[in-house]
């Protein structure tokens, strides 16, 4: 469980090019969703990034709807949405296996219904067919949703040559106590939105999109704090209470590209893959009973930062860069040399770097009353053997966090680019 992690931030989100400040999908229209605001409401509700952005436009009298619920994610685009958006307040990870007999035919008709699903789901409207009215009163609520293709989906497709070498199963690691039931799968899917009805919402309608074409291998819950929750924005916290992130790689770094998306030529991915990512997702249980009756000293001193604000304990704020040669009066490094913060560091790992992008989880308690709670890890890069493994090989040695924490189930997804205006998802995969 590397340290870096995206700060939670909400900006707006720009139209696809071509398109108008406010748009819909083509044909949608105004959504009925967006028209709708709360009755009676007497002010506006500022997002996490301090502003009221994204109004979704309303018919005059009416009160608009809330920043929070208007803002939207776009569908088409390079990149899938998802990835490099802020943390969503909730999340629902899935996995699918296609049905005994579905091939290649049956996968691409299916990403073409969940493509057409989730343009007219992020926009605001209702399913096409059959929808359930969960979400009838709400706008968008920065819903995005992902798509991915696990290892077994390319035998199953007759796919194998277009099977990225990068899709190699991930290498076991001695923190594993890996369920296997709850690990992998043909295709993934990721859905998030800052509210917790838009999410349902978009999850039952993915699954019944599914039909007889793929059956749901596993299914995980997640979430984080709501944007606009504190009083500027700020890292979040995990269920440790560690402000969780800080040194995520940014859009704004000239290499951010590079690290975590696929090029589009001179790579060693299949064409398909252009402008895609990899997905490493690993249900991590943070063993709380244990961890909670640690000094807040000995916390940090796992941890490498101040529980408070976040700062090395060589000293500064949350954004100083670490001292690691740092020693006290005793000649002890003050970062200890297993501190989590000091091992994920990139500039210990040979510049390896991954995006994450978790979500916390509590499934409730055993009969002992142990918390099951931790985190849904979510991390993306252009190449995993050059992200993630490395990183997780580095912390296998001797990463102090490693006792207080178990790996209990994993993924890897190839994740495809954007899918353009009138194309599915996958497309250049499965027609290709």
């Amino acid at each position: 469980m590397a340290e870096q992690s995206i700060p939670e931030t909400r900006a707006p989100k720009a139209p696809p090019s071509g398109a108008a400040a406010g748009d819909t999908s083509p044909g949608d229209g105004i959504s009925r969703r967006k028209l709708l605001g709360t009755a009676g409401a007497t002010g506006l509700v500022l997002g996490a990034a301090g502003g009221a952005v994204g109004y979704a436009a309303a018919p005059s009298g009416a009160t608009p709807l809330s920043s929070l619920g208007s803002d939207r994610a776009m569908f088409h685009g390079k990149h899938q949405p998802g990835i490099t958006e802020g943390l969503q307040a909730r999340g629902h990870l899935v996995a699918f296996d296609l049905a005994a007999g579905a091939g290649r035919k049956e996968a691409a008709a299916l990403l073409r219904r969940w493509s057409v699903t989730a343009g007219r789901l992020m926009s605001g409207e209702g399913a096409a067919h059959d929808d359930t009215d969960v979400a009838r009163d709400a706008g968008p609520s920065s819903l995005t949703l992902t798509f991915g293709f696990g290892h077994s989906f390319f035998s199953r497709t007759g796919l194998e040559k277009q099977r990225p070498v990068s899709l190699d199963p991930l290498p076991d690691f001695s923190s594993d106590l890996l369920d296997k039931a709850r690990s992998n799968g043909d295709l993934w899917v990721q859905i998030g939105a800052d509210d917790a009805l838009v999410a349902f919402h978009a999850l039952r309608a993915i699954q019944k999109d599914a039909g007889g074409a793929a059956r749901i291998r596993w299914q995980m819950n997640g979430f984080n704090r709501t944007p606009g929750a504190t009083t500027h924005t700020m890292t979040a916290r995990n269920l440790m209470g560690q402000l969780d992130g800080t040194r995520n790689p940014k859009p704004a770094e000239p290499d951010f590209d590079q690290r975590i998306f696929v090029p589009s030529s001179g790579s060693n991915d299949p064409a398909w893959m252009a402008n895609g990512s990899y997905a490493v997702v690993r249900r991590i249980r943070m063993l709380l009973d244990d961890w909670e009756k640690l000094s807040l000293m000995a916390q940090e001193n796992v941890i490498g930062r101040r529980k408070s604000n976040g700062a090395p304990l060589s000293g500064g704020t949350e954004t100083t860069p670490m001292d690691l040669d740092k020693a006290d009066s005793k000649g002890e490094y003050v970062v200890p040399v297993n501190a989590h913060a000091r091992i994920t560091r990139p500039d210990q790992n040979g510049g390896a770097a991954i995006l994450r992008r978790p979500f916390s989880y509590h499934d409730g308690f055993d009969a002992d009353g142990v918390p099951d709670a931790g985190l849904l890890f979510v991390c993306w890069q252009a190449d995993p053997l050059q992200g993630f493994v490395p990183l997780q090989r580095k912390l296998d040695r001797g990463d102090a966090l490693s006792r207080y924490i178990r790996h209990e189930a994993s993924g890897l997804f190839a994740v495809p680019g954007g899918a353009a205006q009138g194309e599915y998802v996958g497309q250049r995969l499965l027609e290709g």
